[in-house]
Order: structure tokens, then C-alpha cells, then sequence
């Protein structure tokens, strides 16, 4: 159980709810800063003129509303506001959602009844996730529509991920003896004024990138243990002279995960202790930039992935509503905290650095299967007869295509504003599309490496050094080949691919090897 409120939910607290599906409460501190930023509302907003309160929304702000109809006003912004389209967000983004919104309204600045946090709370251990569309929010007075399906799953309408299929909301409701909520003042649009689903499927996209720079040191590693490549250019001495945290800390992690290597060489043994005669040398003095550039390539990716949990995490804490509820000044302030600007702008730099670590798998993947670049394996790590079988041939296709659509993907969603809603929101972040984008992005990469992984195994056996590989790298080698066994004929092996991406993205990589890194 983990305790919400009172102190900041960190990146390893969000995994462990979202991913781990660990069960949540509301520490007591958190429950009385919002029953009284609740109790301060319903008395300031007496006898004044409140946005979102008496008043229509957004362009329609002009109109007053009558007191009589306050309620229906939240319940029709609710219901007129879950328009979503597209595909459903999986249960597990809108898991990240839910937690998102639910933190952001613990710090007492919404203005909402207690029982709105405690019915998400129910919800999140119960794993029922109202239905989300992917398509609708353009990022600028919240995630409006993306968060109007959330209300409207909470006001017990619409459908529910539940049990492992989709569902009527009160069958849900039903079924957990649970009430769904009613609006007292603010409700509705306190749930929809927020960031929260780019910020929780930004929070996730956190997580898996974070794990796919991890893969990827192991597998460039690994391929230069297949190719007995010198290990200087992971060495302190020579990224110690560059004034980067990323580089030195991705070559850190190459010297761990190769400690105990059979196949990694010593520069000065070969080349320096012993005097070269040979006039043409059979092994590179240097290796492609793809195998001794690793550190340099995958430094500011995992640079950026660090700044864009920083990001995330900040938002995740912060209030991101309009207006905002202050009753320690006795005040309520108008303004735009609900603009997604920070979020898509760190989904966007997150994407194309993704999409970067897919081109250098795509690129050793090409080096393992081409002959005249590795000089020491069979065209396409064939095992079978050449001619006759195809070896990796067939399976590098997807790779290279996959890749492809990742760097068209990457075109940035943060200068993409379109204005909209009469032109009161003149200029929007996109922040939704560019977070969904993003996860899109993360999982195809997922897929390249799991294509690099079955071909560098392959090319393991086929030289016959398994044994020689270092601790780190065996067990990657041993998991992969527990799903996808050596082979020489030629067979279907789609399924077998998609077993491989699967384990990738289902192994906390980063808990497997913490001490290491």
C-alpha cells in the first residue's frame, strides 16, 4: 500500500502504482487540505460572480449561470465534453491518468468534495479504468475530453475497463458496491482542467524509455563481445575527458555489465605491447561508429530521458487547474496552469530521441547481417545452407520499416497549434497527441531491439562463444534464447518476435540490474 498526499509521488512511486499495480491510499493530511479547500469554496463563492461556478465556460464565460442550475452546468460540461474518438487508451495509461489527477487534486487547490478523491482511489485498487479515447484533447485549458470520459465514468456513465473486458458503468458500480459521485460545486470542471492525461501517459513513457536505453548498453555491448572489439572506447579515461552526465554514465554502465567478458580486448595487448608487422590488419584498429560511438549516442538520449522525468514528476505535483482554489490567501486566481506546454515539449524531445536509439539498433542489426561489415559471420547470420535458407533475412524487414515510420512519427506535435474553441484557445500545446505519439514511438522501438536481440543470439551461436560472454550479457542471451532457440531451417517466426519484444517489455530491467547501475 502506498500513501498518497503530504509529501511529492516520485518515478518510483508512480511505477510501482501504474506498472506494479500496487494498491494506493490517501494519507489523513492530504484528505484535510482538500475537505477544507472544499469548505472554503462553498463559503467564498457565496453571492459572487465565479468562473465555472455561475458562469458558462470558456467563450460562454459572459453568461451567468442561475444558482438553481449549477449542477446541471457541471453535468452538462461532463457529458458534452466526452467526445473522445479514436482508439481506446490502454487500461494501463489511463490507470496513469487516473493516479495523475488524483495527486494534483490531493494538494488542496480544486475546491472539490473529499469523495471525488476517494471514489478514483476505490477505482485504482479495484482496477476499473473509465473508457478513454486517445483522440480529442488539444492540450491548451487541459486535457478536456481525454478527462471528460474520466468524469464520466465517475458520475457512473459510459463504459469501464473492468475484469478484463469493456463494461457498462454501473454494472461496474454495481458490482463494487461503489456510488458514483455528485457534484457539489466544481466537480466537473475541476476533473477536466488538467494535464493529467499527458502527464500520466508521459509518466509511463518515462519509465519504458528509461529501461530501452538500459536494453540497448546491453545489446551494443553485446555486440562487441561477438566481435572481440577493444574495449577503450567505453574506458573512464577516454569519456572521462568529455563533460557529459549521459556519455560517461552509459559507458559506466558498459564497463559494469562487461565486467568478467571472455571476449572484450585490451588495446595495448595487441597493438601496443607487441610490435604490428602485418601490413593489412584482419581486425579493425577502430570499429563502426555504431559499436564504439555507443557511448556518445545513447548519452544524450539518456540525458534527455532523466530531464523529461524531472518534467513529468514536477507536473505530476503541481496544480494544474483554472481557477485555482486559495484558501490559505483567501483568493481564487484565474490563469492557464491547465497549458501542457512543459509535457509536449518533453514528449516531443522524448520521441525523437527514442527514435534515435531505434536507428543505432537498426544499424547494428544491419551490421550483424551483412557480411562484408562484420567480416566474421554468414550473410544474414544465416546457420543454414546458403542459397537455400534465409536465416534473419525475413525478420530484419520489419525492423528497418518500423524504424521508418518512428522517424515520421517524430515530427514535433509541440508546433503543431491549431486554434480552436471561437479562438479562445488561440494557442494549445498538443500535449495529449504528442504523449500518445510518443508511447507509439517507445513500443516500436521495443520491436527493433527484440529484431537486433534474435539476430545478435543468432550470431553468438554461430561463432560458438556463449560461454565467453560476460555475467550481464549471458542472461540476456540465455532470456532470449528460453523464447527464440537457435536455428538452421527456415520457419515462421512472427509470433516468436513478438515473444521476444513481449519479454523486453514486461522485464523491469532496471530492478534486474540496480546494483549495477
Amino acid at each position: 500500500m502506498i500513501s498518497l498526499g503530504g509529501k511529492p509521488l516520485d518515478i518510483a512511486a508512480f511505477e510501482q502504482i501504474v506498472l506494479h499495480q500496487k494498491d494506493i491510499n490517501i494519507s489523513a493530511t492530504a484528505i484535510k487540505e482538500v475537505t477544507r479547500s472544499y469548505q472554503f469554496l462553498q463559503s467564498f463563492s457565496k453571492d459572487k460572480l465565479i468562473y465555472g461556478i455561475n458562469t458558462g465556460f470558456g467563450p460562454m464565460a459572459q453568461y451567468r449561470i442561475d444558482d438553481n442550475d449549477r449542477k446541471e452546468l457541471q453535468y452538462n460540461l461532463i457529458r458534452s465534453h466526452s467526445s473522445g474518438m479514436g482508439q481506446l487508451l490502454s487500461p494501463l495509461h489511463t490507470r496513469a491518468l487516473m493516479l495523475s489527477r488524483l495527486n494534483t487534486m490531493l494538494l488542496g487547490y480544486s475546491g472539490i468534495h473529499p469523495e471525488t478523491v476517494q471514489l478514483i482511489t476505490d477505482l485504482i485498487n479495484n482496477e476499473a479504468y473509465p473508457c478513454v479515447y486517445a483522440h480529442g484533447g488539444v492540450g491548451a485549458s487541459g486535457d478536456l475530453v481525454q478527462l471528460a470520459h474520466l468524469a464520466l465514468g465517475l458520475i457512473g456513465e459510459g463504459e469501464f475497463w473492468f475484469e478484463g473486458s469493456i463494461q457498462k458503468a454501473d454494472k461496474v458500480f454495481k458490482k463494487l458496491k461503489l456510488k458514483p459521485l455528485s457534484i457539489h460545486i466544481r466537480e466537473g470542471l475541476a476533473i477536466l482542467n488538467g494535464t493529467s492525461a499527458m502527464n500520466g501517459i508521459g509518466g509511463v513513457n518515462v519509465i519504458m524509455a528509461h529501461r530501452l536505453v538500459i536494453w540497448s548498453t546491453l545489446l551494443s555491448l553485446m555486440i562487441n563481445e561477438m566481435m572481440e572489439a577493444y574495449d577503450d572506447h567505453f574506458s573512464v579515461e577516454l569519456n572521462g575527458v568529455k563533460r557529459h552526465n549521459g556519455q560517461q554514465q552509459i559507458a559506466s554502465w558498459m564497463r559494469a555489465f562487461g565486467d568478467k567478458s571472455k571476449l572484450l580486448r585490451k588495446r595495448h595487448e595487441y597493438l601496443y605491447d607487441k610490435k604490428v608487422t602485418e601490413d593489412v590488419l584482419v581486425d579493425k584498429v577502430q570499429e563502426y561508429y555504431s559499436l564504439r560511438c555507443v557511448p556518445q549516442i545513447l548519452g544524450p538520449i539518456y540525458d534527455t530521458v532523466l530531464n523529461t522525468e524531472k518534467v513529468i514528476i514536477d507536473e505530476i505535483n503541481s496544480v494544474n487547474d483554472n481557477p485555482i482554489i486559495d484558501r490559505k490567501n483567501k483568493n481564487i486566481f484565474h490563469g492557464g496552469n491547465f497549458h501542457g506546454d512543459y509535457v509536449a515539449l518533453e514528449m516531443d524531445k522524448l520521441k525523437i530521441a527514442v527514435t534515435k536509439l531505434s536507428m543505432l539498433a537498426d544499424r547494428q542489426l544491419n551490421f550483424i547481417l551483412n557480411p562484408a561489415l562484420n567480416g566474421k559471420l554468414p550473410p544474414f547470420a544465416n546457420a543454414g545452407r546458403l542459397g537455400l535458407n534465409f536465416g534473419i533475412q525475413g525478420m530484419q524487414y520489419p525492423a528497418t520499416s518500423t524504424v521508418a515510420e518512428n522517424q515520421s512519427l517524430s515530427t514535433p506535435m509541440y508546433i503543431h497549434s491549431i486554434p480552436n474553441n471561437n479562438d479562445n484557445q488561440d494557442i494549445v500545446s498538443m500535449g495529449c497527441n504528442a504523449a500518445v505519439m510518443c508511447s507509439r514511438v517507445i513500443d516500436n522501438a521495443y520491436e527493433v531491439l527484440a529484431v537486433e536481440l534474435i539476430a545478435l543470439v543468432q550470431a553468438i551461436d554461430i561463432r560458438g562463444i556463449s560461454s565467453k560472454l560476460s555475467p550481464a550479457t549471458k542472461w540476456l542471451y540465455n532470456g532470449a534464447r528460453s523464447i527464440f532457440p537457435y536455428f538452421k531451417e527456415d520457419f515462421a517466426p512472427s509470433q516468436k518476435m513478438r515473444e521476444v519484444k513481449n519479454w523486453l517489455t514486461e522485464t523491469d530491467i532496471t530492478g534486474h540490474f540496480h546494483k549495477q547501475l
